[in-house]
């Protein structure tokens, strides 16, 4: 079977990658059976390789998606020095940054930064405004690196020290607001009843009434609980960025 440029540009990646691997192992690293990879680049099947296989492969090998995108023409490898760092289709940028005007704007999606406040009555009810610009991400990134829908995501700062060393007031989080069950446990912003906080939430097994876990990751603040009812869950932290 002549190859042709995507199988081989995997073929090369695959050789060339540090630390080695092989067919198989990128295979496996990206949900298939051991021979998946060998199957489409030497017996063309599948005949095109799907979006979600490409996306993991790329992360296997440390390089930009774009790199394994089957159309003609070429499209320049990364050096061995810019396979450890994240590609550039994976990185967030402000909307209104120099990055702006460098990136298909077929292939983002905007997600807003906005400020969360519990309105009057105790944060029954959460507001939502305007908290900076909107941050842009590669779309295909969001769906299978994150598994997320980028209308439930908000980008948010932390306010407050209870979390470090995870997260540092300042830094940007992005919630997911489509996922407000502490199972499995993680890191939730939530109005406890008190005031708007950033925890670590896990849920209490055969509680009666069904009750959370609320911790901090910094020991100057002590766990509590509160039952299901007594919080108001905005959504689960999936991702984070911070200024060095």
């Amino acid at each position: 079977m002549k190859l042709d440029i995507q199988r081989k540009r995997i073929l090369e990646l695959v050789a060339h990658r540090d630390p080695p691997t092989d067919l198989k192992k990128a295979s496996l690293a990206c949900g298939k059976n051991h021979a998946y990879l060998h199957q489409f680049i030497n017996r063309g099947t599948p005949r095109k390789l799907p979006e979600d296989v490409r996306y993991a492969l790329a992360r296997h090998l440390g390089v930009d998606e774009a790199v394994l995108r089957p159309e003609q023409g070429v499209v320049p490898l990364p050096s061995a020095a810019g396979r450890d760092s994240p590609s550039a289709a994976m990185r967030p940028f402000s909307g209104l940054g120099p990055a702006a005007g460098s990136i298909d704007p077929a292939r983002v999606t905007a997600v807003p930064e906005v400020r969360i406040s519990a309105s009057a009555g105790g944060g029954a009810n959460l507001e939502q405004e305007p908290g900076g610009n909107d941050w842009y991400f590669d779309a295909g990134w969001l769906r299978y690196e994150l598994r997320a829908s980028a209308r439930d995501l908000r980008v948010i700062s932390i306010d407050g020290d209870s979390m470090e060393p995870v997260l540092y007031s300042g830094d940007k989080v992005m919630i997911d607001l489509s996922r407000t069950a502490p199972s499995p446990p993680g890191i939730f912003v939530l109005h406890d009843g008190i005031g708007l906080v950033a925890k670590q939430l896990e849920y209490i097994p055969n509680s009666d009434p069904p009750r959370v876990l609320i911790r901090s990751e910094s020991a100057r603040y002590r766990d509590y609980e509160r039952t299901i009812e007594e919080v108001n869950i905005v959504g689960r932290v999936i991702w984070f960025a911070r200024r060095l």
